[in-house]
């Protein structure tokens, strides 16, 4: 009898074990890395971006106009150096006028270390959805997502248009968690096969009725233009359509799932510096328009920025943008607090970069500062 139980217990655990080592890339990673950590570009495979001889170097102001002070949120008024500090920044950026009022770094880094954008990679995809659009590789944003994935027009897909997905009302269920192992966002981060994860995925409501911050409409988002550019890696798109016309002061990469025929993770994971964020703030501060050429559409650039409540959308979010104000100030996030704020009014663009968000209402920060100038 013991002979016999112990006999199903080894069939049993072999079995167990084949089904962790099937499984076993994701969940290893996610135990190993998990949660996101300011150290993830070093963590997964990537597709490099090059710049060029030719760079674009913003003013400095060595007597910068900047708050001296600011308060801890417990009464107390802080330099604003030490609040930056206490609020476990690594990066900050201030810009008017072309010219850094502001620049410090802190926990040992400086204007050479990368640091993952995480969503911030999203308006980023937005950016290259609209050059996309302007090089006729997308002809709308009315278009169903199924003329570029027509696998998924069996499962109901072909009522979700390209708009949707920028404007994250497109109803595809999708768990941002991720603090569940096999949860989707999880798979989307950890995982080896984003196609195969796309393949997947399900419908719970009907389009353009409601919107929920997912991040699986960004990485269709990537898949759809992964598809338009036929052939083309949309890390070999960014580097033609931005990183060369920008200046980009330095290299960068986008991690992907895989080596092997990789897809860019859209969603997130654009791995850059300070200053060449700030840069892609520029971009659209002046609506597109980079020392006298378009780089991408005016209509563009004010379509994914303005404030709209119309088919489920939100008047905070538009086009993979957040829109902080009523006062045309709008801004790319991501979820360590990783900022790239723009305030067109002011001139103004605010990069901030961290290990975490600390206990800073940046979203009020940044207003608050945009004000003072």
């Amino acid at each position: 009898m013991l002979t016999v139980n112990k006999q199903l217990w080894t069939k049993l655990l072999i079995f167990f074990l084949i089904v962790i080592t099937i499984n076993s890339c994701q969940l290893v990673r996610f135990v190993f890395y998990n949660f996101a950590d300011i150290n993830d570009h070093k963590k997964f495979q990537s597709r490099s971006l090059k710049n060029d001889s030719l760079k674009y170097y913003f003013y400095a102001n060595e007597k910068g106009k900047f708050p001296k002070k600011l308060n801890d949120g417990k009464n107390n008024e802080v330099t604003f150096d030490k609040y930056l500090e206490d609020n476990n920044t690594v990066a900050f950026l201030i810009i008017q006028n072309d010219t850094i009022q502001y620049e410090k770094y802190f926990k040992g880094y400086d204007k050479e270390r990368i640091v993952p954008s995480f969503s911030m990679a999203k308006s980023v995809t937005s950016i290259l959805i609209g050059c996309a659009i302007d090089d006729g590789f997308i002809h709308s944003v009315n278009e169903p997502i199924t003329v570029y994935i027509p696998e998924l027009t069996k499962s109901g897909f072909e009522k979700i248009t390209i708009k949707h997905l920028l404007q994250m009302t497109s109803g595809i269920k999708f768990n941002e968690s991720y603090i569940n192992p096999f949860g989707d966002a999880a798979s989307f981060y950890y995982g080896l096969n984003l196609r195969k994860e796309i393949s997947k995925m399900k419908i719970k409501t009907e389009p353009g009725k409601e919107f929920e911050y997912v991040s699986g409409n960004t990485q269709l988002l990537g898949l759809v233009l992964e598809r338009s550019l036929k052939g083309k890696t949309i890390s070999e798109y960014l580097q033609q359509k931005i990183w060369i016309p920008l200046g980009m002061e330095y290299d960068a990469s986008w991690s992907i799932d895989r080596n092997k025929n990789g897809l860019e993770k859209t969603f997130c994971c654009l791995n850059a510096r300070a200053r060449d964020f700030a840069k892609i703030g520029r971009l659209y501060l002046n609506k597109g328009n980079w020392n006298g050429k378009q780089i991408v559409a005016k209509n563009w650039v004010e379509q994914s920025t303005k404030a709209e409540n119309k088919n489920g959308s939100v008047q905070y979010y538009q086009y993979q943008w957040w829109l902080p104000s009523a006062n045309g100030d709008f801004m790319a996030e991501g979820i360590l607090g990783q900022f790239v704020y723009v305030n067109p009014s002011k001139k103004l663009i605010i990069v901030r970069l961290g290990k975490n968000e600390g206990s800073a209402d940046w979203w009020n920060i940044f207003t608050t500062l945009a004000s003072a100038y």
